[in-house]
Formats: C-alpha cells, sequence, structure tokens
C-alpha cells in the first residue's frame, strides 16, 4: 500500500464538472493498492496518517495532526502509483491491484481514517478526476507499508 499524502488548505475533487468532495485545511491522500495488501496494512496506514504531525504548532514547529487542528481528509484511488517505469517509456501498471480488490480496501481505508476521528472524503473509484490542490508549504510525504 502506498500513499502520498500533502497538506493542504484546500482541495477539491471534481468528476463530469460536478464537485464530489471539498475539504478546507486538511489531507489529500493519493491511495495505491497493492495486490498483497490488506487491512492491516491499510488500518496501520490510516492511523500513522490521522497521528501524523505535519500541521503547525504555535512556534511554527510541524506539532500536530490533522486531529489536533480539526483537518479533513480527501481520499483518492491512484493506481498509477504503482507504475513501473524500469523498461521503456511507457509505465506498466501489472504491480497494481485488480479494481475488485482495490475498490473495497479504498473504501475500507477512507472509513478506519473516519474511525480515527478525522471527516473524511473521497474521490470517484475508477473514474476521471479533476483533482484541485491548494498544497500548503508545500508539505508531502510519501507512505508504504
Amino acid at each position: 500500500m502506498k500513499a502520498v499524502v500533502q497538506r493542504v488548505r484546500s482541495g477539491c475533487v471534481s468528476v463530469d464538472d460536478r464537485v464530489i468532495a471539498e475539504i478546507g485545511k486538511g489531507l489529500v491522500i493519493l491511495l495505491g493498492i497493492g495486490p498483497s495488501d490488506d487491512e492491516d496494512k491499510a488500518y496501520i496506514l490510516a492511523r500513522k496518517i490521522a497521528l501524523l504531525r505535519i500541521f503547525e504548532d504555535a512556534h511554527g514547529k510541524m506539532n500536530l495532526s490533522a486531529l489536533d487542528v480539526g483537518g479533513q481528509a480527501i481520499v483518492i484511488s491512484q493506481f498509477t502509483l504503482y507504475a513501473d517505469t524500469r523498461r521503456g517509456n511507457r509505465p506498466s501498471f501489472t504491480e497494481a491491484a485488480q479494481p475488485d480488490m482495490a475498490k473495497p480496501l479504498c473504501d475500507r481505508f477512507a472509513t478506519m481514517l473516519k474511525e480515527q476521528g478525522v471527516p473524511t472524503q473521497t474521490g470517484q473509484f475508477g473514474a476521471y478526476m479533476n483533482v484541485k490542490i491548494e498544497n500548503d508549504g508545500p508539505v508531502t510525504i510519501v507512505f508504504e507499508v
């Protein structure tokens, strides 16, 4: 399981020019699911992200989590995180989980993040999405579990 977590001032996801998710201060999470991923990995990642201290405290130190600042999250399924670019110029995505496995696990991850206390919205699995991110910092953290 791979995640690219961006601290944002705002984030928005649209499908067919219709907004389906929108947040203010919080996290935009691009989530890639691999074939060996499971609910245990999803839980570990959700907990780690919920507690991730990347928001500034009163002294300007990254010492606060999304939970501490009342941040929200958008989880966007992103199979392209499993791109294999070792050969040629066209990436292969054979290392990504198949949609019938990835969709339920992506949904479960979003639910687990909510259960940790972070209000969470999602993109639309398998859809062509327009993602607007106002990266704050910029702060971007990459996870692989």
